[in-house]
């Protein structure tokens, strides 16, 4: 479960949005138990189901997130206090996971999934083409891409 949660919380990359995710996937789940009971290990199978549904939801809604400014200031705001209170550790590290998730955030949305799913999950790439249904020799090459466009993006100091 804490591994599923955390996959929606990538997708959503909004903590709200992935809760609402996480608990419509279960309770769609619950229908299924007992195909879920029969499987050796269910996680592929459960990222596969949140994933589809992921997909038909923003396919259905099609419309873009909306960017809150408020969240934006807040998040400027707490990195401001690391940095007064003397935590300049804490900040850096802010700074970075910051830079990173807006790195990711320039990714087209399959290439970021498929470099999710296996750097951050450590799915292997079989489970993710059985999760996506893209054949394996797309998720090869959107990993390959995503890497390089992540080296492109990020800079060149050894921070990542």
């Amino acid at each position: 479960m804490p591994r599923l949660y955390r996959f929606a919380c990538r997708l959503t990359t909004n903590k709200v949005d992935a809760e609402d995710l996480f608990q419509d996937v279960l309770v769609r789940v619950y229908a299924r138990l007992g195909d879920l009971a029969g499987l050796r290990d269910p996680a592929p199978w459960l990222a596969r189901v949140m994933y589809n549904y992921f997909i038909d939801n923003r396919r259905r809604f099609a419309r873009e997130r909306l960017y809150n400014v408020e969240a934006a200031r807040l998040n400027a705001e707490s990195i401001e206090s690391l940095v007064n209170t003397g935590s300049l550790h804490d900040a850096v590290w802010a700074e970075k996971m910051t830079m990173l998730q807006q790195a990711l955030d320039m990714l087209s949305e399959p290439h970021r999934v498929v470099l999710l799913l296996h750097d951050a999950e450590g799915y292997k790439l079989a489970e993710i083409a059985a999760i996506t249904g893209d054949p394996l020799g797309t998720i090869k090459s959107r990993l390959h891409r995503a890497r390089a466009r992540l080296r492109d993006i990020l800079p060149d100091d050894g921070t990542f």
